[in-house]
């Protein structure tokens, strides 16, 4: 869609609306009533209006006509308040010189586009300094649109103190660009912004530009420095409409007379990027409107919560395996990924004309300082790599791929004009050169041996080359995975375990990670690891189940880029299993010398073992901030030591779980019952507090401690329960609040209540009840998860495992453990885990004399119980529907290979 300008104000002629406004004074009434009458008049026509224009929306029409239709409503309803506030209400048919008048949209509103709930920014121009009637109808229109509950950005100024500020305030500069005459004296408004204008075309735009760009940063900061968060800020975010809009802004400083800066950005961009920029723009704006309409508020984050609702209105329906709100935000990512695309192209431009016309541009920028890196095609120009002609290419294929080796080599950020023609050039990328022996060896190069290759194959990632090269990856890029646990898109999240894997490697993550940094260092075979970690997802989505399809994929890939038959297998397995490590340590007892034999023999050699050790890692990690915790690091060192030692040929022994806690089994030895609580930091990001309690083994101890804890509102964020046969246990519970803070961190008597209170519980003093099942919140409420009991009988010589698998919600685990109880089960071992929205509970468990030979007829009894737990799921808090989550029945019975539930629901990473 053409961005065309704005219309003009409408004309003075008495509207309909007009005069049901001027008829409001025929009826007796003081001002407080004619406030009102004025004010209901203009929302029946302001809503009405609204309605229509929603109306069109649902039925299709584009982002940014939608826009223009809701600025033309906010037209229409303030010039009839001006008029009839200025001509019936306080009328001065010859006003003096200064008590003119107008009524100027600025920002976006003054750009002629409005969201639904967007504030109205207006700027109440004088020509000096206020007088008693310009202050009364200021404030009389403002109390209006008050009244109508809209939220407006105002300001009240004379010329002079608007052209002074617009000299030194950025901000202010920024907001008068985009000015329109509404209302009022338009003699004084078009000579105001007349001059206006020639303060900016006469003015160093090196300050404004740099101020954009510096408000760019600050604003990505604050909403996510990555364009790819699953919950994504369309307004403010990386890839944003702001980010557009700091186009427009630029291009209008550069030339102010020119409608939207249009004559700027038809000469910075070609066709082709004039016509994404548009389609960007006008797809980011239906998001948005969408989005105000199911919100019902100016809201500008695309929350879980809201995404459904906002595909199901934009037309997006489910295709195969994939869902409709799947779809959908796959298709934004690739928006946002054009406009960081567009914004390196306009930044190109602007270099470009520098170079071209000394006398015009050039003053934005330093002297352009070239030199040869020692390949003809390839160029630094200034502190950038740039390509010596846009035929390189087209010569040499292979160079779309060198470009980037060269680029990590020398450290070195690609210019805008070399990735506009990498971009160009993706037609170049054929099946002979995704097996060209140069071109695979430069990619294999960057993956596994540069220097930098997180900020090296995301450049590769935003240009397109990335996903035309390597078919495999293509396919989940802008991929997001409904759900709560994963923080970014599929490949933003490979690309971040890339480059956690290289941080380990250089050291960096040391106190994080000691182990892993020791382990990587020890791998003979790196850049098996690093393919790996690049594959390792993309068989997600697929019909035979993330892992089967995966480890196909991955095979695929590894032929067609030469990679050795050895090699190739290796790769194969970590893709096959790379969930194998993460599943074994947090949902099964790493002291029970059958758990670790069974891991020992699934992984078969000390190598394999560390590669996937270092793989899980990076790969939790990069889930999200504040994924990767203490907890399963040392659940995970704990599993790996055994297994390495098994390795080594030395025996195995049962772990006694209450080594660690000798002076906490000396008090409940004396007491019956001992706990402490401490808190617990979590590697990279948030913290939590642990509790630990021993205490004499009793039926009901598990499920007594549960309900405790969720009588008293701790969430459960982790939990190991180990039995000796002495008869005496150990409970260690990691906890925070509904907030996610470490529970009692805000009131410490309340963490010290609890320690008292489990104390009693596990004497047997109190028999506490969990709380009524609270309702969903929103954001969890809009998640259909379904619920997985598997119970295992063979795994455990010594106890029945079973492993539980649903929707999260306060007081599940004191539900489940007290329905093992009710069937006459007692626990021995319980591991608690949640992701996102899902949990995964896994209990060992024998009946009551201790024995693990439970009947056919128990088994299923436990298992309908634990099911008609899992099923009563909390009443969603709003309205919403509900829609499925990803996990379709192939993906669920995988949960259950081998009986290890080493599954590909992607839970891990």
């Amino acid at each position: 869609m053409t961005l065309a300008a704005p219309p003009d104000a409408p004309d003075d002629s008495r509207s309909p609306l007009d005069q049901a406004l001027d008829g409001v004074l025929d009826a007796p009434s003081g001002d407080g009533d004619v406030r009102g009458a004025v004010t209901e008049i203009l929302r029946d026509r302001y809503a009405a209006q609204r309605e229509k224009i929603a109306q069109r929306l649902a039925a299709g029409l584009g982002g940014v006509e939608v826009a223009r239709l809701y600025a033309e409503a906010a037209d229409e309803m303030l010039t009839a308040l001006w008029r009839f506030t200025t001509r019936t209400l306080y009328p001065s048919p010859n006003p003096t010189e200064a008590e003119k008048l107008a009524l100027i949209a600025v920002g976006g509103y003054g750009r002629g586009v409005l969201a639904p709930f967007s504030d109205l920014d207006l700027l109440f121009l004088r020509p000096w300094r206020t007088t008693a009637r310009t202050e009364t109808v200021a404030e009389f229109v403002l109390y209006v649109l008050w009244d109508l509950g809209l939220k407006v950005g105002s300001a009240a100024r004379s010329v002079e103190e608007c052209l002074a500020l617009s000299r030194t305030d950025m901000t202010v500069r920024t907001t008068l660009l985009e000015a329109r005459y509404l209302a009022g004296d338009e003699p004084l408004a078009r000579d105001f912004l007349w001059r206006f204008r020639g303060i900016v075309t006469n003015a160093d735009p090196r300050p404004f530009i740099a101020a954009k760009m510096e408000e760019r940063e600050g604003r990505h900061a604050k909403a996510g420095a990555s364009r790819y968060r699953v919950e994504p800020n369309i307004k403010d975010g990386k890839g944003g409409l702001r980010d557009l809009n700091t186009l427009f802004w630029i291009a209008r400083s550069l030339a102010p007379d020119s409608p939207l800066g249009a004559a700027v950005l038809d000469d910075m961009l070609t066709a082709r990027e004039r016509r994404s920029f548009e389609t960007a723009f006008d797809f980011l704006w239906r998001v948005r409107a969408h989005l105000h309409l199911t919100a019902g508020r100016a809201e500008e984050k695309l929350t879980f919560d809201l995404q459904p609702e906002v595909a199901r209105r934009m037309g997006w329906r489910g295709r195969g395996d994939e869902p409709a709100v799947e779809r959908f935000m796959r298709r934004y990512f690739i928006v946002a990924r054009d406009v960081g695309a567009l914004t390196r192209a306009f930044s190109a431009s602007l270099e470009a004309r520098h170079q071209k016309k000394p006398q015009g541009l050039s003053r934005l920028f330093r002297p352009v300082r070239k030199r040869d890196l020692g390949d003809s095609a390839f160029i630094e120009d200034g502190g950038r790599l740039s390509i010596a002609s846009p035929e390189v290419f087209r010569q040499d294929p292979a160079r779309l791929l060198s470009l980037f080796v060269t680029a990590d080599r020398h450290d070195l950020d690609l210019h805008p004009d070399a990735f506009s023609a990498v971009m160009r050039s993706l037609d170049l990328v054929t099946p002979k050169l995704r097996r060209d022996a140069r071109a695979t060896g430069a990619f294999l190069n960057v993956l596994a041996h540069g220097q930098r290759p997180y900020r090296v194959l995301t450049i590769m990632n935003e240009t397109g080359l990335l996903g035309r090269f390597l078919p495999e990856w293509g396919r989940i890029v802008g991929q997001t995975q409904f759900n709560m646990y994963h923080a970014y898109t599929v490949d933003e999240h490979s690309l971040i375990a890339i480059g956690i894997i290289n941080d380990i490697a250089r050291g960096k993550l040391m106190e994080d990670h000691p182990l892993a940094t020791e382990v990587i260092h020890l791998i003979s075979d790196p850049d098996a690891l690093m393919l790996a970690m690049l594959l390792h997802d993309v068989g997600k989505g697929g019909d035979r189940g993330q892992l089967e399809d995966g480890a196909i994929a991955a095979r695929r890939a590894c032929e067609r880029l030469g990679v050795d038959p050895r090699r190739t297998e290796l790769v194969v397995w970590l893709v096959r299993n790379h969930l194998a490590l993460s599943d074994y340590a947090q949902k099964r007892d790493v002291s029970d010398p059958g758990t670790v034999r069974d891991f020992a023999e699934l992984v078969g050699d000390p190598e394999r073992l560390r590669l996937l050790l270092v793989l899980t890692v990076a790969d939790i990690r990069a889930v999200g901030p504040g994924v990767w915790n203490s907890w399963k690091g040392q659940l995970m060192r704990s599993l790996y030591a055994r297994v390495e030692a098994l390795f080594r040929g030395e025996d195995l022994e049962a772990v006694d779980p209450l080594a660690d806690h000798a002076e906490l089994v000396a008090r409940a030895q004396a007491t019956g019952a001992a706990a402490e609580a401490r808190s617990v930091s979590e590697e990279g990001g948030g913290a939590a507090t642990e509790i630990a309690l021993a205490a004499t083994d009793r039926p009901m101890l598990f499920a007594d401690l549960a309900a405790t804890l969720a009588a008293a509102g701790a969430d459960v964020t982790g939990a190991r329960v180990a039995t000796t046969a002495e008869g005496l246990a150990l409970d260690v519970f990691q906890i925070q609040d509904g907030a996610g803070d470490p529970y009692g961190q805000a009131e410490p008597r309340r963490l010290t209540q609890l320690v008292k209170a489990l104390e009693k519980a596990a004497r047997g003093q109190s028999r506490p009840r969990a709380p009524e099942t609270p309702a969903a919140s929103p954001r969890r409420a809009v998640f259909d998860v379904r619920p997985v009991v598997m119970i295992d009988a063979h795994s455990s010589a010594d106890a029945v495992i079973i492993e539980v698998s649903g929707a999260d919600r306060p007081g599940l685990l004191a539900e489940l453990a007290q329905t093992l109880s009710d069937q006459g089960l007692s626990i021995r071992s319980a591991h608690v885990a949640s992701f996102g929205e899902r949990a995964v509970d896994s209990f060992y468990v024998t009946d009551a004399e201790g024995r693990a030979d439970l009947s056919d007829l128990l088994i299923d009894e436990v298992q309908s119980a634990l099911e008609a737990v899992l099923n009563r799921a909390p009443e969603p808090s709003s309205g919403r529907r509900l829609i499925a989550a990803r996990a379709s029945a192939r993906d669920v019975s995988e949960l259950g290979r081998a009986a290890r539930r080493r599954g590909g629901d992607g839970r891990q990473g």
